[in-house]
């Protein structure tokens, strides 16, 4: 009897053990990491700056964010973030804009300093040169192109059929 409540005792040590290992094994495993790990620039951001946060759109006024992927712009009375540039800037063409890097900035909100960018960066504010991380491809740019006429057709299909619709009111078959 001795012996069995010696040898149970001992298994009760061993899983203690055992499982005191498996946790301090996972609480090392999920030390986060000190560096910080930015975003991947877009194809149509520019050359040579890895390691930024955010782009500013001048021409559009819309900031970008490299690290979520993100256009910042202010509409409805309150700042939006979006993976998709607004409705009124679909045909604004990203590769050939100017985009400001914010190389000063590092937190969640460069709108914060919105009202000195306008000024500093004005609509049609050109820096030095730059030079997109990706080739500029036509096909894409025709892609897009369409995608725009298609929606523009899908609205005048939708206006013409309320005009339609709105003509036939009132009136019977015969």
């Amino acid at each position: 009897m001795k012996t069995i409540k010696l040898f149970i005792i001992g298994l009760l040590f061993l899983a203690a053990s055992s499982t005191q290992a498996q946790v301090s094994v996972n609480v090392n495993i999920g030390t986060p990491n000190v560096n910080v790990n930015i975003g991947t620039p877009p194809v149509w951001g520019p050359v040579g700056y890895d390691e930024v946060e955010y782009y500013y759109l001048p021409d559009i006024q819309i900031y970008y964010d490299i690290r979520l992927a993100q256009y910042i712009y202010f509409g409805n009375g309150k700042w939006i973030r979006s993976r998709n540039l607004p409705s009124h800037c679909r045909n604004y063409d990203l590769y050939n804009g100017y985009k400001v890097v914010l190389t000063d900035y590092h937190g969640r909100s460069p709108y914060t300093f919105f009202h000195n960018h306008k000024v500093k960066y004005y609509k049609g504010y050109k820096g030095k040169p730059q030079k997109c991380r990706g080739e500029y491809n036509a096909r894409n740019k025709q892609d897009h192109d369409n995608d725009n006429r298609n929606y523009e057709n899908r609205e005048n299909n939708r206006e013409n059929n309320r005009e339609k619709h709105g003509k036939h009111e009132g009136k019977e078959k015969h």
